[in-house]
């Protein structure tokens, strides 16, 4: 009985170790969602500029945030060219809808537009967090990428923490659906 218990270990080792390679289907989907994802990014830090001016306080600390983002966005398109992924369907959609989110929060003052961070960059510093455990051996270059990214976006929350964001009207609430919508849009960038 020992003895079995002990074949059907080093089998299980053997075949764990032999997986080293990403699903493709995996890695497309983490490509497409991120790339979604950053372009959407790169709405909304403008659509809050476009309300606070990019000389204002916020709108220099907003830039810098901006600036980051693109840096994301640039890395995401490099990628589904190289690794031939289909981008999703719905970018027309998440421009309009990351603009139209960062202009509508930066509406509603500093606060607000810094508690719609917080709540962006949670959901996407979990889900690099979430990609990064799904990727194997063959994509360390990528791994070390979205590592890098979880960093900065983790950098952007604390930001809009020390700017006050929780003290926005409101805050649970707008955070939640914001929360929500970003999952939402993950969820379907990648499918579709």
């Amino acid at each position: 009985m020992v003895q079995k218990k002990l074949i059907k270990k080093k089998k299980s080792n053997k075949i764990t170790s032999n997986v080293l390679k990403t699903d493709r289907q995996i890695l497309e989907e983490i490509i497409r969602v991120d790339h979604a994802g950053e372009l959407g990014a790169t709405k909304i830090y403008p659509g809050q500029i476009s309300v606070f001016g990019k000389n204002s306080e916020i709108g220099k600390t907003i830039q810098h945030m901006a600036d980051q983002e693109q840096e994301h966005i640039e890395k995401f398109e490099e990628l589904i060219i190289a690794e031939r992924v289909r981008p999703t369907a719905l970018l027309p959609l998440w421009n309009i809808a990351g603009y139209a989110l960062g202009a509508s929060t930066a509406l509603m003052g500093e606060k607000t537009a810094m508690a719609c961070t917080v709540a962006v960059e949670k959901v996407i510093g979990d889900h690099y967090q979430e990609q990064i455990q799904l990727l194997e051996l063959d994509q360390a270059k990528l791994k070390k990428t979205i590592k890098k990214f979880a960093d900065d976006e983790l950098e952007h929350h604390n930001i809009g923490i020390s700017h006050d964001a929780e003290n926005a009207p409101g805050y649970k609430f707008l955070t939640k659906i914001i929360e929500l919508g970003c999952k939402t849009a993950i969820a379907i960038s990648k499918k579709i």
